[in-house]
């Protein structure tokens, strides 16, 4: 049985996000789903509330082996807590290329037993970023096409903003 754990902020959850988990759900026989906490950032949505969200959307696909965790620390750390062997990472660029490549060096380095595996994102899905979902609510854009429909409303919800 081939495990593998897909890390991130997750803030927020984005369709590419949710395309990567899909397609990957396919590939392995059991898939972790972890937000990573990072306490130098100021999230938009609690940890609990993207995990709520995350839950949501995956059980909407009926994806019986993806599992939603919360993890601070060294994912490499996480991975061996749960025995996988695959640590799965996204990819819309070539920069995000660079960054994961000399990333799952040192990953490799931590330990040798889990493999990180890349998969590029969907083209529809290349510019989806975090940053420019954030600043286009901040802005009042529309961001409908970019997140799931609760994800949309919860964070204008938490954004202040009933308008999209």
């Amino acid at each position: 049985m081939i495990k593998a754990v897909f890390p991130g902020s997750f803030d927020p959850p984005t369709h590419g996000h949710l395309d990567i988990i899909r397609r990957s759900a396919r590939i392995f026989d059991s898939l972790d789903v972890v937000i990573a906490v990072n306490h130098h950032k100021a999230p938009l949505l609690s940890t609990d509330e993207r995990k709520r969200l995350l839950l949501g959307e995956i059980a909407a696909m009926s994806l019986k082996n993806v599992a939603v965790a919360v993890y601070e620390g060294l994912v490499v750390e996480y991975c061996r807590s749960v025995k996988a062997t695959v640590l799965l990472r996204g990819l819309r660029s070539s920069s995000d290329y660079n960054y994961e490549f000399e990333l799952s060096i040192i990953n490799k380095q931590l330990d040798e037993g889990i493999e990180t595996v890349m998969i590029p994102a969907a083209a529809k899905y290349f510019i989806l970023k975090s940053s420019t979902i954030k600043e286009l609510l901040n802005l009042g854009g529309d961001i409908s096409h970019m997140v799931p429909h609760a994800v949309e409303m919860a964070l204008l919800s938490c954004h202040g903003d009933g308008a999209s």
